[in-house]
């Protein structure tokens, strides 16, 4: 069954295909979070759901926003938030764009180079700092751990070159991975920063704030082979905690901790409407038949992610149909729009017709932010968010669950999903 009837009455009152984001359950999201982590300020991973109404109930509920680049930060600032609760978190940037996002008021930098540094400090003068530690991404779906973040004995080196040139040495960052499965992933992690955290208070470098970055998991998908992942909240969470006082005891002082959830606070509370084009089979090499599923959204039109985990599929109109293996796709004209299938096929109803709906969970992060605008002619997804105060939905704009489970468990052929 699923529990959220907000979005299952969207899901099926929608009369063409898009993404449904679940507002009132993103706000009670934020709020799960800070009952975690009280005291903790929480800054909203724009590039996991650049929606503006999504920005805007988050805002209202008091989040800031991590922003990757000078789009996302005025789209920050069109929420109204504060511009001292926006940083720019991309620890990579031109020097127009440093000189730009000074000229918006950002003062807040990421950074994990001394030459990031210095076109800090020649284009956004008297600014304040963060750098960005490495981690090994070990246990996350996506480990994060090539192209960002330095070492301990860099950032030392990185900080110590910002206070020379009049930048404040505000802080260190980290990010664990996304979709980060392990407790111990975060242990590592702020154990190493409070090491660094001891270095830098050595010589004589007194950081304002930790940011704790991002990774908190959402609970919504399977794995590749079908599996539920089920991350252990309870465990991570005390390890954040654990961490903090480890850092804060290094430090010989009270620090203001920041963190950047992105999935954690919106994927399980979006959805895709989307629809079959097509059921059909084929002739293996081997004599046999197999089912094709073709359906209206793929990896170009907002599951890209299927290159490390399953969406939940819900068959709203063949709940007690048979149900038989099937490779799914995308509609495009690409051959890599296909849903991986090295573990199994999907199993599906077996009487599937053109038009018949299809609803994709737990698609709140990323669908948005990785959708492809105009590949083989196609127009990205509509948004539609459920509006709770007036017991509604509004249709919203083209953009460049917890809450949310599925009428029937599913599986996998060979160890994935079937019904």
């Amino acid at each position: 069954m699923i529990e959220n009837r907000r979005m299952r009455a969207a899901l099926a009152a929608a009369a063409t295909n898009c993404v449904i984001f679940d507002l009132e359950g993103i706000r009670m999201q934020y709020d799960s979070l800070r009952s975690e982590l009280p005291g903790v300020e929480i800054r909203f991973a724009l590039k996991s759901c650049p929606v503006d109404e999504v920005l805007a109930a988050l805002a209202e509920r008091g989040a800031g926003f991590d922003a990757a680049s000078l789009n996302e930060i005025q789209q920050a600032l069109r929420t109204g938030v504060p511009v001292e609760r926006v940083h720019f978190g991309n620890t990579i940037k031109s020097n127009q764009q440093i000189a730009e996002a000074s000229r918006l008021g950002i003062r807040d930098f990421a950074t994990d180079s001394l030459e990031d540094v210095e076109a800090i400090a020649e284009y956004a003068a008297g600014a304040s700092v963060f750098c960005r530690l490495s981690t090994d991404g070990d246990g996350a779906l996506w480990g994060l751990s090539r192209k960002f973040g330095c070492s301990g004995t860099d950032a030392l080196a990185i900080l110590q070159r910002a206070e020379s040139r009049g930048l404040n040495a505000a802080g260190l960052s980290v990010h664990v991975g996304s979709q980060q499965m392990k407790a111990k992933g975060w242990q590592k992690a702020l154990s190493a920063m409070a090491e660094t955290v001891c270095s830098l208070r050595a010589k004589g470098i007194i950081l304002n704030y930790i940011n704790l970055g991002g990774g908190l998991p959402a609970l919504g998908y399977t794995d590749r082979s079908g599996r539920s992942l089920v991350p252990p909240l309870n465990d991570i969470f005390a390890a954040i905690r654990t961490g903090m006082k480890e850092i804060k005891r290094a430090a010989g002082k009270d620090l203001h901790f920041i963190i950047e959830p992105g999935r954690y606070l919106v994927a399980d509370q979006g959805a895709i409407k989307a629809q079959v084009i097509r059921m059909t089979t084929r002739q293996l090499p081997n004599g046999e038949r197999q089912y094709w599923l073709y359906i209206s959204c793929g990896k170009f039109s907002g599951l890209y992610e299927t290159d490390a985990l399953q969406f939940r599929l819900v068959f709203p109109s063949n709940a007690a149909a048979e149900y038989v293996p099937a490779m799914i796709a995308g509609p495009t004209c690409d051959s890599d729009d296909v849903f991986p299938h090295e573990n199994g096929l999907i199993y599906v109803p077996r009487d599937l017709q053109s038009g018949d709906p299809v609803w994709i969970l737990s698609c709140g992060a990323y669908s948005i932010s990785y959708m492809m605008k105009g590949f083989n002619g196609f127009e990205p997804l509509l948004t539609t968010t459920v509006q709770h105060k007036e017991n509604s939905w509004r249709t919203g704009t083209r953009y460049p669950m917890r809450q949310l489970l599925p009428e029937f468990e599913t599986r996998r052929l060979n160890g994935g999903l079937e019904k």
